[in-house]
């Protein structure tokens, strides 16, 4: 996520290498790592290519074992289809992390599903019209707040809740 894939691709390489039956490598991590790097290169419909495989098992729990997917297949699906323009889509990802918070746990990805929501709305309020604009418009404010209640202690200085006040402040 922070774009450096000069470091990355060679670790994927490795994981490749070293655990080629491991199924939470190649099927959750893999997927998940390889999708933002093409994010990250500006190729979300490559990243939602690669994104496919993790979709049989992404939502896969073991109660014996801790669960540390984090559900990130699908939060950086979302991110290609925002960056792809799908807002539909985006918005059927992200809510996904949210209606699976027994997952999610206390995961990053849940807190910022709720940021991808609001932007998957706020797109397809712009994409929409009429009611729909309207209706889509309404749920990207509520995603906000969702949102914002959820950041209420954090920094107020984080690029992250800056981003998403002015977003919101824009949103009519």
């Amino acid at each position: 996520m922070t774009g450096d894939g000069a470091t990355v691709q060679p670790l994927v390489e490795d994981l490749k290498k070293r655990f080629p039956l491991h199924t939470q490598v190649q099927s959750i991590w893999l997927p998940a790592i390889e999708g933002q790097l093409a994010l990250s290169s500006k190729q979300p419909d490559a990243a939602l290519s690669r994104l496919q495989a993790a979709t049989p098992v992404e939502l896969g729990y073991t109660p014996t074992h801790v669960n540390i997917s984090c559900l990130y297949p699908a939060y950086v699906r979302g991110q290609a289809y925002l960056a792809a323009g799908n807002g539909s889509a985006a918005a059927s990802e992200f809510q996904r992390l949210i209606d699976h918070s027994g997952i999610v746990w206390n995961c990053a990805t849940g807190a910022m599903a709720y940021l991808g929501l609001a932007r998957a709305n706020s797109l397809q309020a712009q994409t929409d019209q009429g009611v729909a604009a309207d209706a889509a418009r309404a749920r990207a404010h509520a995603a906000y707040e969702q949102f914002f209640t959820l950041w209420k202690d954090a920094d107020s200085d984080s690029p992250v809740l800056r981003q998403a006040k002015a977003e919101y402040s824009k949103l009519h």
